[in-house]
């Protein structure tokens, strides 16, 4: 299964594409629309979220409420795309709008305007823009509903703003009802009055999202070479999120100070099933999944456009100037999480395929089955007093 998304930020619509999606899949159009709402949500989002009303509309690969086992196509109409349609004409247009050359520090501006040969830099901040993940939660929306097939769920809690931190509560509820995703209504509160002093301030700011799945079906991934291993799949996906800058697999950077004895999940036999008694691991052993939840965390720097603009340069003078002021938010990290869950679904949807089948919903529940029923430890297999099925990850 693969992802490929396009659209410009101002351009008409988003588009996200599906391919290998099984056949049969009963899609939910209002989960899709949730999700894309929750992205716009949050404390500190920009104007942008006051103009748009992301909802989905499928142009291909469903029928009848299925998957065809075609391409799935998505699409998000852009609402503000009116306002900007001489900017963003795809035909020449007589009297062109002047171009953008003041750089913005910490944006793509540059180094994609360097890399394309480019002189008019709103050719790069249309396609490098965060608007670009409304697509991406739209296909993760349907990832989530792959998951689903087997038991797994995937969340997201905002665990840090600025300086406030905030452990994970997982309480959906509560992560729902808070205009940061912050659990912990105290937690919370300070989160609200930081994004509130960097705006005042004319600054932005930035944080951390921790994801959990649960349910996670133990064997996805690979160690038998690099590129399936899905540690790194995991981290590719949440590290091309705009504005991430990295991520922790477990607690990845606690254990870099501790002795392996500490470290490591001691495997016990729990009602029919191997388990650990911990999961410092996050779910994850040797680029395979050990059916413990998969847990990561990503940090994110705060967002690049500031309202009181950084000393830049000048792409086509080469002098001096401030940077470029675009409309933007003063902190993301709620919506961040809600795109950092969409990318964890998609990579474990994709290793859930690759593993038992992308052709039809049947055939890959039956593989899931068969595949849980070889799972039991000696002794317990089904019919010499092993553990019920239905409990297995």
């Amino acid at each position: 299964m693969r992802v490929l998304t396009s659209g410009e930020s101002h351009g008409p619509r988003l588009i996200a594409l599906l391919d290998g999606v099984p056949a049969g899949l009963g899609i939910d159009v209002a989960a899709i629309d949730r999700d894309l709402r929750r992205r716009q949500l949050g404390y500190g989002r920009g104007a942008r979220q006051k103009i748009e009303r992301d909802q989905v509309r499928i142009v291909g690969g469903v029928r009848q409420g299925r998957t065809t086992g075609a391409p799935v196509a998505l699409e998000i109409d852009n609402r503000d795309a009116p306002n900007w349609e001489r900017v963003m004409s795809v035909e020449a247009v007589v009297d062109p709008p002047p171009p953008v050359t003041r750089l913005r520090p910490g944006h793509a501006d540059l180094a994609g305007a360097m890399k394309f040969g480019l002189h008019d830099v709103r050719d790069v901040i249309e396609r490098s823009s965060a608007r670009e993940t409304a697509a991406r939660v739209a296909a993760g929306a349907v990832a989530k509903q792959i998951l689903a097939l087997v038991g797994t769920r995937v969340q997201s809690e905002v665990a840090t703003i600025g300086d406030v931190d905030s452990e994970p509560t997982w309480d959906e509820e509560a992560v729902e009802a808070s205009e940061v995703r912050c659990g912990r209504p105290d937690r919370g509160a300070e989160m609200i009055a930081a994004i509130s002093a960097a705006r005042d301030a004319g600054d932005t700011l930035g944080g951390v999202v921790a994801l959990r799945a649960t349910g996670v079906v133990p064997g996805l991934g690979s160690y038998a070479e690099w590129d399936r291993r899905l540690d790194g799949r995991i981290a590719q996906a949440l590290c091309s999120i705009q504005a991430a800058k990295g991520i922790e697999l477990g607690d990845a950077f606690a254990q870099a100070r501790e002795r392996g004895s500490a470290v490591h999940d001691p495997i016990v036999l729990r009602d029919g099933r191997f388990a650990r008694t911990r999961d410092r691991a996050g779910g994850l052993e040797g680029g395979v999944t050990n059916g413990e939840d998969v847990l990561c965390r990503v940090a994110f720097k705060p967002i690049s456009t500031l309202m009181k603009p950084l000393p830049s340069v000048d792409l086509a003078s080469g002098e001096p100037a401030p940077a470029h002021v675009e409309r933007s938010d003063v902190c993301v990290i709620p919506a961040a999480g809600v795109v950092a869950e969409a990318m964890l679904a998609i990579v474990l949807a994709e290793a859930l395929v690759e593993k038992f089948g992308d052709d039809d919903v049947e055939t890959l529940m039956a593989s899931v089955e068969r595949y849980r029923a070889r799972l039991h430890p000696l002794g317990s297999r089904p019919g010499q007093g092993g553990g019920d099925l239905t409990e297995m990850p």
